[in-house]
């Protein structure tokens, strides 16, 4: 059993990031792709490293900035077994209106 779950919406999210990058730079994007999947196995290993942001939803949600792309977040659900990944989002996105 994975330790993680990407919701059908995360899925798209990072269909469509991947997809994205892989216009101008094919290289770049499968990196990022892989940062995405490390940074889902640390935070199933470690559920409350994020941050709430009760300023962006009311959500009981965490955010996680990927590492080394600052520019995208993971939205998860830490009590979540296994931990629920909601969405991945490039940071300059309305959050709140995204995150309704």
């Amino acid at each position: 059993m994975s330790r993680y779950r990407l919701t059908p919406q995360a899925l798209t999210d990072i269909f469509d990031i991947v997809n994205f990058i892989a216009e101008d730079h094919p290289a770049a994007a499968g990196k990022v792709e892989e940062a995405i999947f490390k940074a889902c196995e640390f935070l199933a290993e470690n559920p409350f490293a994020g941050r709430e942001r009760k300023e962006l939803t009311p959500l009981p949600v965490r955010f996680w900035v990927i590492q080394p792309y600052s520019n995208y977040l993971i939205v998860y659900r830490a009590e979540k077994k296994p931990l629920q990944v909601i969405r991945v989002l490039h940071a300059a996105r309305d959050l709140p209106r995204v995150l309704r």
